[in-house]
């Protein structure tokens, strides 16, 4: 049997932290979520100003992350580069860039997924949370 590293309400909270921090500096207006490995939702924080809609795409790019065990931004450029089959893949919703697993020793722990900016703003402010835990 394997042991593995698992996302703590202190680790929740020092990402969400580091990811408003990010945001804030910027001027951006998002919410951010965080989820487990199996996509559940552990976090959603939508900061002043940010549109509504983003407290359901930020949710639908981290589980999608999570999921996927890879960033959502790869979703999104199949389906650019013309596979929009990929659109009918079950239980994934969350295809655009925003959406970045959070990994720990080869495996993914979770995932933080971002809306309200430019995707590569999302992306950016994820990035910034996840290193905050030293990952």
């Amino acid at each position: 049997m394997k042991n593995k590293a698992v996302l703590e309400l202190v680790d929740l909270k020092a990402i969400a932290a580091a990811a408003e921090a990010e945001a804030l500096q910027n001027n951006w207006a998002v919410t951010i979520a965080i989820v487990d490995d199996g996509g559940h939702l552990l976090w959603l924080q939508r900061l002043d100003g940010a549109p509504a809609i983003s407290a359901h795409i930020a949710p639908a790019k981290a589980h999608t992350a999570a999921l996927g065990r890879r960033e959502s931004k790869v979703y999104e450029d199949v389906i650019n580069q013309g596979r929009v089959s990929f659109l009918s893949a079950p239980t994934v919703s969350g295809m655009l860039e925003g959406g970045v697993p959070i990994l720990k020793d080869g495996q993914t722990i979770g995932a933080v997924g971002v809306s309200g900016v430019k995707s590569t703003e999302d992306a950016q402010i994820a990035r910034a949370g996840i290193a905050a835990i030293g990952l």
